[in-house]
C-alpha cells in the first residue's frame, strides 16, 4: 500500500494489524481519484471509515487542505496517527475514534462542509444509503463536493439518494464504487 500520486506520491503506507480492516487496493484507490479529481485545489475531505487513512491521505497528497479521519477501531486510529506522522500531514488532520453516525452528528454540530467525503464502510454492514440521506439534510457537502461510496459489488445503490445523483459508478472485481454529488451541480457540467 502506498501513496499513488501528488505531493508524496510513492510513500508507502501501513495497513492496520488483523483481518478486520481492508485496505482499498492501490488499482481501485487510482479509480476513485480519476473520478473524483484527480487533483484538488484545496478544500476539506472527510474519510468516515478511515481503517489506515489511505483514502484521505492519498486526497491530502493530491491538494486538498485538511482532512477529517474517523474510524471506531483503535488499531486503525493508530495506523491512521502513523501514517499520517510519515507523510508529515499532521498538521493538516484531525483524527476521531468514534461510530460513523454519532461522528457525523458531532460534525454537524461544528457546523462543517466537506468538499468530498470517502465512505468505506465494512462491507457487512453498510448504510450507505441513510448516511448519504443525512449528509443531505444537514448540509454536510459543498455545492461542488463528492461522496465516495465504496461497497461490495453485489449492492445495488439507488441513482438518487434525496438530492444527490449517481454521477459514476464502477466495479471491480468484487468491488464497486459510487460517486455522488448534488443533481443541481450535475446539471451544471
Amino acid at each position: 500500500m502506498r501513496i499513488i500520486s501528488g505531493e508524496k506520491k510513492g510513500l508507502p503506507l501501513k495497513a492496520v494489524p488483523g483481518k478486520d480492516t481492508r485496505p482499498t487496493t492501490d488499482k481501485v484507490k487510482e479509480s476513485i481519484f480519476n473520478m473524483v479529481g484527480p487533483y484538488f485545489e484545496g478544500g476539506t475531505g472527510l474519510d468516515l471509515f478511515a481503517g489506515s487513512g489511505g483514502l484521505g491521505i492519498e486526497a491530502l497528497s493530491r491538494g486538498m487542505d485538511r482532512m477529517i479521519f474517523v474510524d471506531r477501531d483503535m488499531k486503525a486510529i493508530q495506523t491512521v496517527k502513523e501514517n499520517i506522522r510519515n507523510a508529515g500531514f499532521s498538521e493538516c488532520s484531525e483524527v476521531y475514534r468514534n461510530e460513523a453516525e454519532r461522528a457525523l452528528k458531532a460534525i454537524v454540530k461544528r457546523e462543517l462542509v466537506f468538499d468530498g467525503i470517502f465512505l468505506d464502510p465494512p462491507y457487512k454492514k453498510q448504510k450507505l444509503e441513510a448516511m448519504l440521506l443525512f449528509i443531505a439534510e444537514h448540509n454536510l457537502l459543498a455545492p461542488h463536493g463528492f461522496v465516495m461510496c465504496e461497497h461490495g459489488s453485489d449492492v445495488r445503490l439507488p441513482e438518487k439518494v434525496g438530492p444527490f445523483s449517481c454521477t459514476r459508478a464502477e466495479t471491480y472485481g468484487m468491488i464497486s464504487v459510487s460517486i455522488y454529488k448534488a443533481a443541481d451541480e450535475e446539471e451544471r457540467s
